[in-house]
């Protein structure tokens, strides 16, 4: 069990860091294929897209990868939170705002990841809450 959870997790790290270097290399490709064209035919589009995309995918496939790599659940909780900020920010602006074409996509890659990180953190070794903070 813990095996497959820890090649899944590192897995998906990986489609994250390289989908962080798509972000970083073709801002403009990459947000086409998310569906923010409109958003990456602006100059601050662009430069928006580059830097936070390649940012919060990349913190969160390298922590996904070393946590794996190392057997940590400690590490998986940095993209563990990423990811379940975003999908709760989703499913708020689903609410506020309504369905838009190809909306369950992006929100089910999120809880799939959020439920993967979850597991790891459940199956992994890592420290106990209260040592982290002492």
């Amino acid at each position: 069990m813990r095996l497959v959870l820890t090649a899944l997790i590192f897995l998906i790290g990986l489609f994250d860091l390289l989908m962080a270097i798509a972000f970083l290399l073709t801002p403009v490709t990459a947000g086409q294929v998310l569906g923010v064209e409109a958003f990456a035919n602006a100059g601050a589009g662009i430069s928006t897209i580059r830097a936070d995309f390649t940012s919060f995918f990349g913190v969160a496939g390298f922590a996904m990868l070393w946590g794996a790599w190392r057997r940590n659940a400690d590490l998986l909780l940095v993209p563990l939170l990423l990811f379940a900020v975003t999908l709760s920010a989703r499913a708020i602006d689903l609410v506020l705002s309504g369905p838009y074409p190809g909306w369950p996509t992006p929100m089910a890659v999120e809880a799939i990841e959020v439920v993967l990180l979850v597991f790891g953190w459940r199956y992994l070794p890592h420290h106990k809450i209260a040592d982290l903070t002492t």
